[in-house]
């Protein structure tokens, strides 16, 4: 089973000037954009393209679309509901995760997304990002988490699988803060979670900082993240499915510094060998 990355051409209502403008300062979603994935191609076009690289890649048999790019229910329902059943009505489309901000939902949102799950294998994914209001604030997200926590109780309520991601690495955040989010993540109603360290991304507002002012930033070498990650997933509820360790991008775009270019898999090895090691799993310290 693979996802199908697709562009469907939202935006976000902390760039066009509903909530605040630029977006993320570390957003540049060329980062996790595979090419053929463009806003100007028809979705179905996206989606034969995608299988055809996947099948390529991966070898991969069963496929659920991934709309990744921004904020996907930022859109009036009606619209949401002609994307989500043009994607759901490919015949090699089996489900669809849904990347978006808790502030994109209301009610009906939620409520049309649950029916819609009742038919397909729905998930909703929320950019939670940091559980520090005041790191929300730098990022420019323009939501606390106290709104993205209780938007992913509404979402759960109704039988919806819901995800939460998080990223590792922020300007201003000790090693401490960020070990104590396992407990306050563990807390919320998630099925699954993603989890990656800070990538410094060309084109986006957080690289001109880190270029102005980089001692502001303690980004991760891959010995301390591989540290950091074991000691985390130790913290972490053993309930909840973490469907990313670490994250990956292209060399290309990259304007701080890399792991020496290790594929996802390699790091994923060194991760399982480092909770070996430590003879350790996911929620061994958890309570």
């Amino acid at each position: 089973m693979q996802k199908v990355s697709l562009d469907a051409g939202f935006t976000c209502p902390n760039r066009d000037g509903v909530k605040g403008f630029g977006g993320c300062t570390y957003c540049n979603n060329e980062s996790f954009n595979p090419a053929y994935c463009d806003p100007k191609m028809p979705l179905h076009t996206q989606i034969d393209e995608g299988i055809k690289f996947l099948q390529k890649r991966y070898g991969a048999k069963k496929y659920v679309g991934y709309l990744q790019a921004y904020s996907n229910t930022y859109k009036p329902l009606a619209e949401l509901k002609k994307i989500y059943s043009e994607i759901l009505g490919h015949p090699e489309i089996s489900g669809l995760v849904i990347g978006t901000r808790a502030d994109c939902v209301d009610d009906a949102k939620l409520d049309y997304l649950a029916a819609l799950s009742a038919q397909h294998e729905i998930t909703v994914e929320y950019g939670i990002e940091t559980c520090n209001n005041k790191t929300l604030a730098m990022l420019n997200r323009c939501e606390t988490f106290e709104e993205v926590g209780e938007t992913i109780k509404k979402t759960s309520m109704r039988g919806i699988k819901t995800c939460g991601h998080l990223i590792f690495g922020l300007p201003g955040e000790t090693r401490g803060e960020m070990l104590a989010e396992a407990k306050i993540i563990s807390a919320l109603p998630l099925d699954f979670i993603k989890l990656h360290q800070l990538h410094i991304v060309k084109g986006t507002v957080m690289a001109s900082m880190y270029k102005k002012t980089p001692e502001l930033f303690s980004l991760f070498s891959l010995e301390e993240y591989l540290d950091f990650i074991v000691s985390f997933l130790e913290l972490l509820s053993p309930q909840i499915v973490v469907e990313r360790l670490f994250g990956e991008a292209p060399p290309a775009i990259m304007a701080g510094p890399t792991w020496g270019g290790l594929r996802n898999d390699q790091v994923l090895n060194l991760i399982e060998e480092c909770l070996e090691k430590r003879n350790t799993w996911q929620g061994r310290l958890y309570c």
